[in-house]
């Protein structure tokens, strides 16, 4: 589960200016930590389909987000996406 300590270490992190909680630099990181965790826990409970339903859910807002971002800022994407080690 996401606390809010980790969740405000991410937008500490991905953040523009100080007080920037809602840029899409900042939502992609908060839905991939989600979806960190959520990928650990499916692999320890493989029959939990409610929780993999969700999962995808989750990766398919962070692939909208992605994509707005690449079409409006691709330098920021860029840096997004090695940021997060993520493969595009």
């Amino acid at each position: 589960m996401l606390t809010k300590r980790k969740k405000a270490n991410e937008v500490k992190k991905t953040a523009r200016h100080d007080s920037d909680t809602g840029s899409p630099e900042v939502q992609v990181a908060i839905l991939t930590r989600r979806i960190e965790e959520l990928s650990a826990h499916l692999d320890k409970n493989r029959k939990d389909k409610h929780s993999r339903r969700g999962l995808l859910g989750l990766v398919a807002a962070r692939r909208q987000h992605l994509k707005y971002l690449e079409t409006t800022n691709k330098r920021s994407y860029g840096a997004l996406v090695k940021k997060l080690g993520l493969k595009k």
